[in-house]
């Protein structure tokens, strides 16, 4: 199924099979409710910094 995906899918889909082993290893340490925290407040962080405002390449 990977043949299917265009780069951009499939290093998208890397990232998530990234976010997804991490998450599992923060539940695994420190429960759902800190899993969840801590993802929440990367997203909030993310929301909040422009990094195309620190530097002037775009992803």
């Amino acid at each position: 199924m990977s043949d299917d995906l265009s780069p951009e899918e499939q290093s998208k889909d890397k990232f998530f099979g990234e976010l997804s082993k991490i998450s599992e290893d923060m539940i695994g340490k420190h429960g759902k409710d800190f899993a969840m925290g801590a993802l929440v407040m990367a997203a909030q962080w993310i929301a909040k910094n422009d990094p195309d405002a620190q530097n002037d390449t775009k992803h």
